[in-house]
């Protein structure tokens, strides 16, 4: 028996189920993202609506909270779900995200908001390519992204009631840094959980398709408060 052989074929099927794993992930991200940009863009060009929402700023909370359940429906209760409606959960928290993001066309320019896409979408495949690709173990700096995390979302609170825009920029130029950090480190975390072959691949790709598209969501905002051109 030819073992080199046999070897040679193994590996060459699991990095092939890999690539199917992420591509799966990367059509689902692409998919919830289309319709986020979709559903802003036609809600933001329809003035009454853009009207109704935010004069009516409980309904515009009431959305925010509808997307943060859907979330922790995703994160916590995935499991307990069938597969498809996980796929469901993960769409509709799209569109919503696009409603409340609709309010980007109306404080940024149409074209910064182009070219800041543009540049999220470079920076995020650079740092999510080197995350499937390094050695580099990158579970404490994960860790420690996601102590950050925790830290700019405290100072939004405060800033809330502050309105500085000094600590907005320094809350801008951290989020940066931790989405591009925890991109890279939820590509690994992805990677590491396909290869140890313990889990539905159905709902772990809506799990990774989440995740990464919270990264992509989150370092746009971020980027955009940095470098998007506001209307006058």
């Amino acid at each position: 028996m030819n073992y080199n052989y046999d070897i040679t074929s193994v590996r060459g099927q699991a990095v092939e189920g890999l690539s199917d794993f992420f591509r799966g992930i990367f059509t689902w991200m692409t998919l919830g993202l289309a319709i986020t940009g979709v559903v802003s863009y036609l809600i933001a060009m329809d003035k009454p609506v853009v009207q109704y929402l935010y004069t009516h700023i409980l309904l515009f909370y009431v959305l925010i909270g509808l997307q943060l359940v859907a979330v922790l429906l995703l994160s916590f209760g995935i499991n307990k779900f069938p597969a498809y409606i996980s796929e469901i959960i993960f769409l509709s928290y799209s569109a919503l995200t696009g409603i409340t993001f609709s309010f980007i066309f109306l404080v940024y320019t149409s074209q910064s908001i182009g070219e800041v896409f543009f540049i999220t979408a470079a920076s995020f495949g650079i740092l999510a390519f080197l995350g499937y690709t390094t050695k580099r173990d990158l579970t404490k700096m994960g860790n420690f992204m996601m102590v950050g995390l925790f830290a700019i979302m405290i100072a939004m609170v405060v800033n809330f009631f502050l309105h500085s825009s000094a600590l907005m920029y320094v809350i801008s130029v951290l989020g940066v840094v931790i989405f591009l950090g925890l991109t890279a480190y939820d590509m690994q975390k992805l990677k590491q959980i396909y290869l140890s072959g313990s889990f539905d691949e159905r709902k772990e790709t809506v799990m990774g398709a989440l995740t990464l598209y919270l990264d992509f969501i989150n370092l746009f905002l971020m980027l955009l408060m940095l470098f998007g051109q506001r209307r006058d």
